[in-house]
């Protein structure tokens, strides 16, 4: 199917909603990543297929393949576009692509994504992701949105995400956003906004942030160890800053920053944060400063 190779016969999906992350354009701290491998996990998802010649899209000298060698090599692991599925009874099923940014060949790239989506009879498309932000780590992580789609709309505006105006340098995948909605799927993007002085491997109050989105528009179960791992990794953050005292008055400012982006966003009436992110945060604080 286009440039994608799939599993033979491909499965009757009932109505599904595609979960996508876009490697490395918008995941930062592999938020992104560690959604849909947790979520591939929850539901038990299948192989459902992946580019048939990942050297048509991607530079191996800038994604390096992975070898396993003992002795001799055991295995190659070349990067790839991966697509998973994953049934649910009574509700949308679900497939989480894991989208790899191309260096070349994109319009082919972004033309057989689309062609996927709509061979698999896609719902909505929700693209799903994190950058930096001036915010900090001591505050629930805001999320920002946008959708084409009257249902799309409806998913921004329920999850509370402040809305995205940006005018420079993108990426061409974002193109598959665009002809999705115009094939009409209905398609949004979500994008949690991470503390620039925090950077890890697994940030975990990101993940647990976007998976709050999910819960609440798309009925998606968040186990409550994710919780306390967030919780976990916010009160080492604070650790390690104490050695850091220039970090900490620049953290008073973000602050207060925050606090005021917050307020104007909920006088417009377009903000709202998840009641679990909130006790996380505010029933750790040292202070009464009451809810973002």
């Amino acid at each position: 199917m286009g440039a994608f190779e799939l599993i033979d016969p491909v499965p009757d999906l009932n109505a599904p909603y595609v979960l996508a992350t876009l490697r490395p354009w918008i995941d930062v701290n592999n938020v992104g990543s560690l959604v849909l491998k947790e979520l591939a996990g929850q539901f038990g998802a299948f192989e459902l297929g992946q580019l048939r010649r990942p050297g048509r899209f991607y530079d191996f000298t800038r994604y390096r393949p992975t070898i396993d060698i003992e002795g001799a090599i055991n295995e190659i692991t070349v990067p790839n576009t991966t697509a998973h599925y994953a049934r649910r009874q009574g509700q949308n099923d679900l497939v989480f692509l894991d989208l790899l940014e191309p260096h070349a060949n994109a319009d082919i790239y972004v033309d057989s994504v689309v062609r996927l989506l709509k061979a698999l009879k896609t719902s909505k498309y929700v693209l799903l992701g994190s950058m930096y932000d001036v915010v900090p780590h001591t505050r629930p992580l805001l999320v920002s949105g946008y959708g084409m789609g009257e249902k799309a709309l409806q998913d921004v505006r329920m999850a509370g995400a402040m809305p995205i105006t940006y005018r420079g340098p993108s990426t061409f995948a974002n193109l598959i956003t665009k002809r999705a909605a115009e094939s009409g799927i209905d398609a949004a993007v979500f994008i949690v906004s991470l503390p620039q002085y925090v950077v890890m491997e697994e940030d975990h109050l990101g993940k647990v942030r976007l998976m709050e989105v999910l819960n609440m528009l798309y009925n998606i179960p968040i186990d409550k160890e994710e919780f306390e791992k967030a919780l976990r990794q916010r009160e080492l953050i604070t650790e390690r800053l104490k050695a850091s005292p220039e970090i900490a008055d620049i953290l008073s400012q973000l602050e207060s920053t925050y606090d005021m982006r917050v307020k104007a966003m909920e006088k417009e009436g377009i903000l709202q944060l998840g009641s679990d992110m909130e006790e996380i945060f505010w029933k750790t604080m040292e202070k009464n400063i009451g809810k973002a």
